[in-house]
C-alpha cells in the first residue's frame, strides 16, 4: 500500500497550514489536495508556500468533488456547517474523514454519525495525546469518587476563539458524566449569573476564560469537603493537534466504517 493521499480543507487558515505541514512531514502521507471556500483570496496559491514548507505543487482549490475523488482521506478543522457538508462528500467518495472541528451541535453530530455508516470517521474535540489521556483519567476518577465530590471544568483559550465552552471542555465534561453514569445534558451547568442559589448536587459545571494568545488550558476539578483533586492539561503548540489528526487518518485507513474517537486511535478507550 502506498502513501496515504490526504486532503486538507480550510487549508489557508491557521490550523489548515499546520495540517499541510504535518501531512508533508509525516512518513506515509502525502498532500493530495488543499481546499478553500469559493472566493478565497488564496485560491490558486501553492499550499506548501502558504504553510511555509516550500512549494509542494498543490494549488489551493475550491473544487471539493475533484479533490476528494483522488484521495484516501480528508482532515477537517473548519466550521460546523462546512464539516457536515464535507462529511457527506467524504461518504460519497468513500474516504476517511478526520474531524477536529469544534462547536458541533447535536444535529451536526447526528449527520457525522450518518456519514460514519459508510466510511471510517474519527471525530474529537481535541486531537492531542495528553488531552485524550486526561479524558480517560477524568472518566476513571469520576467513577471512583462519590457524588460528594463536585465536578467543575475550567478552560481558557485565546481571544479569537468563537465557541464556548470549548470542544475539549465538553469532551471532558462528557467523560465525567460517563464515569458517573449520568447524562451530561441533564447535569451540565454552563452559565452562572446573579443569585443562583446553592450548587445542586451532581451538577457538572463549566467556566470559560478568553484572552491573549492562550492556545488551550483545561482543568477538571473534583472538589470535596476538605480536599480537592485537579487534573490539568496545557497546550503550548497547535502543531500537536495537527500531528494527532494525521496519526488518526493513518489509523483509520485500515478500519471499517464507523464513528471513532481519538481514544480509539490511541488505544486508551478502556482506561
Amino acid at each position: 500500500m502506498g502513501d496515504m493521499r490526504l486532503v486538507v480543507v480550510g487549508a489557508a487558515g491557521r490550523m489548515g497550514r499546520l495540517l499541510v505541514k504535518a501531512v508533508h512531514e509525516t512518513p506515509g502521507t502525502v498532500l493530495a489536495a488543499a481546499v478553500e471556500r469559493e472566493g478565497s483570496p488564496f485560491l490558486g496559491r501553492d499550499a506548501g508556500d502558504l504553510a511555509g514548507t516550500g512549494a509542494l505543487g498543490v494549488p489551493v482549490t475550491s473544487n471539493v468533488d475533484e479533490a476528494f475523488a483522488d484521495a484516501d482521506g480528508v482532515i477537517d478543522f473548519t466550521a460546523p456547517a462546512a464539516t457536515v457538508a464535507f462529511a457527506r462528500a467524504a461518504a460519497e467518495a468513500g474516504i476517511v474523514h478526520v474531524v477536529g472541528t469544534t462547536g458541533l451541535s447535536e444535529a451536526d453530530l447526528a449527520a457525522l454519525a450518518e456519514a460514519a455508516r459508510r466510511i471510517p470517521l474519527v471525530q474529537s474535540g481535541n486531537m492531542s495525546l495528553g488531552v485524550n489521556l486526561l479524558t480517560a483519567l477524568v472518566r476513571r476518577v469520576a467513577a471512583t469518587l462519590g457524588p460528594e465530590f463536585d465536578i467543575e471544568v475550567l478552560e481558557m483559550h485565546h481571544r479569537m476563539k468563537v465557541d464556548a465552552p470549548s470542544g475539549t471542555a465538553l469532551m471532558l465534561g462528557a467523560a465525567a458524566a460517563e464515569g458517573r453514569a449520568v447524562s451530561l445534558k441533564d447535569t451540565a451547568v454552563r452559565v452562572r449569573d446573579g443569585h443562583t442559589g446553592a450548587r445542586r448536587a451532581g451538577d457538572i459545571g463549566f467556566a470559560t476564560l478568553r484572552g491573549g494568545s492562550v492556545i488551550g488550558e483545561h482543568t477538571v476539578i473534583f472538589a470535596g469537603d476538605g480536599e480537592r483533586i485537579e487534573l490539568t492539561h496545557k497546550a503550548d503548540d497547535r502543531a500537536l493537534f495537527a500531528r494527532g489528526a494525521v496519526r488518526a487518518a493513518l489509523w483509520a485507513r485500515e478500519r471499517p466504517p464507523g464513528l471513532y474517537a481519538m481514544t480509539d486511535v490511541l488505544g486508551i478507550s478502556a482506561l
